[in-house]
């Protein structure tokens, strides 16, 4: 009598346990934030029509559009702009931008979307030793005119003021 009682209050203990809700499955609510053309503009930096344009010119990837068929820029979508951004700002030409952008999608042409970022690593850098020794002319000059200014001879007087 007492193993039947433990069976059966085993087997209920069982029975309930699978039906306890918090073994239920329960759908998870996922927020996923999305930002309008405005506001994706404005963290961007750059402007409504600049992300039309990257979109018409295919630098951007088909945009989420709203109920209302206005786009709604992703998380991803902005992490993408930042890279163009940045791509931009160090002089990436527009077509190698639009290049680089076709290979990702495609997900192939790793070797060939190395390629072209080493291309342009080395015009970035070229640029960065040209504006150094565009700083180096501008701290002679500053430091000569500061030199004149106190009475004191600067470190070069030549013509060149």
């Amino acid at each position: 009598m007492l193993d039947q009682r433990a069976h059966r209050w085993r087997r209920q203990h069982q029975l309930a346990a699978s039906f306890a809700l918090e073994r239920a499955l329960t759908h998870r609510l996922v927020i996923v934030t999305t930002w309008t053309i405005g506001a994706a503009a404005e963290k961007c930096g750059l402007t409504q029509y600049t992300l039309r344009w990257y979109e018409r010119i295919g630098l951007l990837g088909q945009i989420e559009r709203g109920s209302d068929g206005r786009r709604r820029f992703s998380e991803r979508d902005l992490e993408w702009l930042s890279l163009l951004t940045k791509l931009r700002a160090t002089g990436m030409p527009v077509r190698d931008m639009q290049r680089y952008a076709e290979l990702v999608r495609s997900g192939a042409g790793h070797a060939e979307r190395v390629e072209l970022l080493r291309r342009h690593r080395e015009q970035v850098r070229r640029a960065i030793a040209s504006q150094r020794e565009c700083l180096k002319l501008l701290d002679t000059k500053i430091g000569s005119y500061e030199c004149q200014l106190a009475g004191a001879p600067g470190p070069s007087q030549q013509s060149t003021s």
